[in-house]
Parts: structure tokens; C-alpha cells; sequence
């Protein structure tokens, strides 16, 4: 595997590392092709039961390698490829943001430092962002001409609201860790020395906890996203008598009967 992209794997919670410290892990395309795949492991891997996502040095990741960009603008002003290509070659690389989301297992993002742009895209499409008090935020688009990608629109909006997230992309300001906690884009900030250590522990938390009620959960808030209440409240139903045939909660309503800590092994 490349090694602009570090995995490790430490009591079921698979870390993926964006490692382009030098570049504020700016985004080239060979980064982002190995986010999508090692995103496609971790979701498909029984064996990790949380994913954490975050950048090397200080920062969580400035998006996209404007330099790169530049270059691969240049090449297709001379033909080397066409819109279409294009277009489907940065839709396989958005996977990571739909993993981070849809993965039957609780994501985080771990906001060391600057996201921006596609970075604060993939920060946001994790359930849960923590962040270093020394983080900062924007999504930075509109200062080099872009409209946006890797699903931040669809996701912001439905974090701050729509005026607020049009605001935050037309402007492109940068926001600091408390304003970001304030508008709901994080979910808690941490002081810096203590922010890993956190992380670790929340993410061992839900790695300890029902997996396969986490991920019908994950599958309630996906569906209700796009579909009607009504529809929403069967798909919830199902779900539930689903998780309710699991040994997990069987053994879980046993814990609870006899005044104990559950035990949840993911069957």
C-alpha cells in the first residue's frame, strides 16, 4: 500500500492516516485512490468494528493538491481526457466520503488541525468529528473556482441548515474549533495534548460496543435521509426485529436482567 495513506489496527479500531504532512496531506490522486480502497477494506472486515480517519503533523487535510490539479487541468486542455473520464475517475475517488458514511460501523474523524476544502468534506461525512481545540475549518472551494465535492454540500447542509452552509461555502471563511462545535459540524473539541488519547477512547467505546445495532442504526439515519417518515418508520421496524434476533442482544438483556456490563461480540 502506498504510503501516503498508514493504516493500524489497535483493539478493533482501524486508524487511516492521510500521511502528506509536508502538504497539509493535500489530496493527490494517488492518495485519494488508496483512501478509497483501504475504505473498502475496513468497511468489508468483520475484524474492525470502528474506523478513525485523520491527517499526520497539523493538519487533518487542506484538500485537494492545487498543484496537482493544475497539472492535470493543463494535460486535459491538451487532450489527455475527456469530461466524461473525469467525472468518473473523481467519483470513484469520492467513495471514501460514501464508506465513511454508509459503512455498517461508527466512523470518526479526527480533526487535528486545518480541513479544508475536500479534506472538511470527508471530516463531515464520518458519524461523529472530534476535534483539537487548534483545529480550524473552511471549505475553501470557492477561492480557487471550485463549486465543491466529496459530498460536502449534501452533508453541511444537513449539519448547520441550508442558508448557513451556502454562507459557509459562497464566503469560504475559516472558522475555528469552537464556532464548528457551535454550529454542530463537531460533535466535542478537545484541548490539543489531550486529543488523541480521546479519540482513542471514544473510538475503543464504540469498537466494544453492538456492532450489529450500530450498523442498523447507521442504516435507519441513511434511509431516513432520502426517504418519507412512513417509509422511515417501517425500515426502522425491520431493523429492530432484526437486532433483536442477534446474540448480542440476547445476551445484552441478560446483562441488563442480572445488573451487569453487556458483552458484545458482534453475532
Amino acid at each position: 500500500m502506498s504510503d501516503v495513506v498508514l493504516t493500524s489496527v489497535e483493539d478493533a479500531v482501524m486508524v487511516i492516516t492521510m500521511n502528506r504532512p509536508e502538504s497539509l496531506n493535500a489530496m493527490t490522486p494517488e492518495m485519494l485512490d488508496t483512501l478509497a480502497d483501504v475504505a473498502a477494506k475496513a468497511a468489508a472486515d468483520p475484524a474492525i468494528r470502528c474506523v478513525v480517519i485523520t491527517g499526520a503533523g497539523r493538519a487533518f487535510c487542506a484538500g485537494g493538491d492545487v498543484k496537482a490539479m493544475a497539472a492535470a487541468n493543463e494535460a486535459a486542455a491538451s487532450g489527455g481526457g475527456g469530461l466524461v473520464s473525469r467525472v468518473d475517475v473523481l467519483r470513484q475517488q469520492e467513495e471514501v466520503s460514501r464508506l465513511l458514511h454508509e459503512m455498517p460501523k461508527p466512523t470518526i474523524a479526527a480533526v487535528n488541525g486545518v480541513a479544508a476544502g475536500a479534506g472538511l468534506s470527508v471530516a463531515l461525512a464520518a458519524d461523529l468529528r472530534i476535534a483539537s481545540d487548534q483545529a480550524r475549518f473552511t471549505t475553501a472551494f470557492a477561492k480557487v473556482g471550485f463549486s465543491g465535492d466529496f459530498g460536502g454540500t449534501w452533508l453541511l447542509q444537513r449539519l448547520v441548515g441550508p442558508m448557513r452552509a451556502r454562507e459557509l461555502y459562497f464566503l469560504s471563511d475559516v472558522i475555528d474549533a469552537a464556532r464548528a462545535l457551535e454550529l454542530g459540524i463537531v460533535s466535542r473539541v478537545v484541548p490539543h495534548d489531550q486529543f488523541w488519547a480521546e479519540t482513542m477512547a471514544l473510538a475503543k467505546r464504540l469498537a466494544s460496543g453492538p456492532t450489529l445495532a450500530y450498523a442498523r442504526m447507521k442504516d435507519n439515519f441513511v434511509y431516513g435521509e432520502t426517504n418519507t417518515f412512513a417509509d422511515t418508520l417501517t425500515r426502522e421496524a425491520e431493523n429492530m426485529v432484526a437486532s433483536g434476533q442477534t446474540e448480542d442482544h440476547r445476551n445484552a438483556a441478560r446483562a441488563f436482567v442480572e445488573k451487569r456490563e453487556p458483552v458484545f461480540h458482534g453475532r
